[in-house]
């Protein structure tokens, strides 16, 4: 049961964090007479990845409840899952708060974000992708190599 609810939020963050990527890419964030299209798209696909991600870890770590009510706790429960594993280089969870700080703003806030503060939130989205699939192949996390 287990594996089928790791592969679930993978199968989720790969998308998210692959929807931005083609968001960026294919530049589609570009400037459109005076109007930038998909501005906070690539931005909140990131967050949303890096969410999921999250979630893979922490049920392949043995977290039994998920909740979607305040993310930071679930940072602060993945730092603490990866502890107790030993696992070497956790700066992705520091990654994950930080990029967690930055999703009200973006999908709520009144005032628009610059292009530079999008672009680097997806940077950090990236990053903290690389390094949950890392954490997950490390951990040998039941489930993570199944695609």
């Amino acid at each position: 049961m287990i594996t089928v609810e790791v592969q679930h939020h993978l199968s989720r963050a790969r998308d998210f964090v692959e929807g931005m990527s083609r968001l960026l890419k294919e530049e589609m964030f570009v400037l459109e007479d005076d109007f930038v299209r998909f501005r906070y798209s690539p931005a909140l696909l990131g967050i949303h990845g890096a969410i999921s991600y999250c979630d893979a870890l922490r049920i392949g770590l043995g977290s039994e409840k998920l909740s979607s009510d305040d993310h930071r706790n679930a940072t602060r429960e993945l730092k603490s899952l990866l502890a107790e594993r030993k696992l070497q280089g956790t700066e992705g969870a520091d990654r994950l708060d930080k990029l967690l700080g930055k999703k009200s703003r973006i999908a709520y806030a009144r005032e628009a974000s610059d292009d530079t503060g999008i672009k680097q939130i997806t940077l950090h989205a990236e990053r903290f992708a690389k390094w949950a699939e890392a954490a997950g192949r490390a951990l040998k996390i039941e489930g993570w190599g199944d695609e």
